[in-house]
């Protein structure tokens, strides 16, 4: 233990709710961000004044969405002194926006910081992106910069493609995320990390009902003749946001704040475009070999479901234990706001582990135009001072 280890003392997440169906399709970013930003410091007893720094990751957001996140931290009592940025590293947006606070604290920049993601795929939908303002003429002379542009379901078709997978065990895959997210709701286990919103209070995109045999029908969406990616094994488009608080351990001593785990490392690694969804094969060796670990040595992995293909592909190559990966459901069944995710993964891991005594957990997920990114966290022996 060292007193400059960057510790989490606190990982909140709103309900993971359907795009343009679901419980917070009529609640702007902002009211998601601000409710639960608010809720980090009246959890915590910290004084907005004293968290020097916010990042918030985000992706669908036009760029006025910057103005967006400093007004949704002023309404939630933070004051002007408390400054903010905002990153989009796409599908790992709340990662990243954790882990530069970590980076920030670890070089001394700050003490205090939260990180956090938010995403209302209501409010900003996928199919209304705009195309990148580019010289095309350029662009067309690089075929891994034209990949860039490769749709995320054709993707998951590639990765099937070019690696053999079957659909049965894909569907199969995805019916495991409901089935195991269903328990997890029904047990109580998301509402320690859960702040209601508007009186909203649990994910609505859980299909308790759904078999494989209900999967198995849903035509593929990506490559009708040939393909298997389906609405069933994808994630969710999904509204949501979600925030963690970091500081030293000599901080968090002072304040008299439980640990809930230490920052040990994180790493981003690139791959092709055109199959991005094996990022998290490459960014889970990269970070573990940054903390002197093996695979064996973690307890629990919350790989993000982007789809059901990339997920099992990774899982596999990289041989892990099944059991350990996404006990409580994954995108597939909680949702995937993109901006939100990787935040919101930190406070289900941390929970999960403290609940089944765990020591090491790692987050990973694929990011469109080609990478990984993977984090390692540890819950000490005694999660204490």
């Amino acid at each position: 233990m060292s007193d400059d280890d960057v510790v989490i003392v606190c990982a909140l997440r709103t309900p993971m709710c359907r795009a343009r169906k679901g419980g917070l399709a009529k609640t702007p970013a902002t009211t998601l961000l601000s409710t639960v930003l608010q809720a980090t410091v009246q959890q915590t007893g910290i004084p907005p004044a004293d968290i020097e720094d916010v990042c918030v990751g985000n992706v669908l957001a036009p760029p006025s969405g910057a103005a967006a996140w400093r007004m949704a931290q002023l309404v939630a009592g933070f004051p002007d002194t408390t400054a903010l940025s905002a990153v989009n590293r796409q599908c790992s947006s709340g990662l990243q926006a954790v882990a530069n606070i970590a980076h920030a604290i670890k070089s001394k920049s700050i003490k205090i910081g939260i990180g956090a993601g938010v995403e209302s795929m209501s409010q900003n939908p996928m199919n209304k992106i705009e195309p990148p303002d580019v010289d095309w003429n350029q662009m067309q002379s690089c075929s891994a910069a034209m990949d860039c542009l490769t749709p995320m379901g054709v993707t998951s078709e590639n990765v099937v493609k070019d690696y053999g997978l079957q659909r049965a065990k894909l569907d199969q895959f995805a019916l495991e995320s409901h089935r195991k997210a269903a328990a997890a709701q029904h047990q109580g286990k998301f509402s320690a990390e859960i702040v209601p919103v508007n009186g909203v209070d649990k994910d609505d995109g859980i299909r308790p009902g759904t078999t494989y045999q209900v999967l198995s029908k849903l035509r593929p969406v990506f490559d009708k003749e040939r393909g298997v990616t389906t609405a069933g094994n994808s994630s969710q488009t999904t509204d949501g946001a979600a925030a963690v608080v970091l500081m030293t351990r000599a901080e968090a001593r002072c304040r008299r704040l439980r640990v809930m785990g230490v920052w040990r490392g994180f790493a981003v690694k690139g791959v092709p475009p055109r199959v991005m969804g094996i990022g998290p094969a490459f960014a889970i060796p990269e970070v573990l070999k940054q903390c002197g670990l093996q695979i064996g040595d973690v307890d629990l992995f919350e790989i993000n479901e982007a789809f059901a293909s990339q997920a099992t592909w990774c899982v596999e190559e990289l041989g892990i234990e099944k059991r350990k990966v996404n006990p409580n459901g994954g995108a597939i069944a909680l949702g995937h706001p993109l901006g939100c995710t990787g935040a919101r993964q930190v406070a289900t891991l941390l929970n999960e582990m403290h609940r089944e005594n765990h020591r090491y957990g790692v987050i990973s997920m694929c990011i469109g135009t080609g990478m990984g990114a993977a984090a390692v966290i540890e819950v000490e022996p005694r999660a204490s001072l």
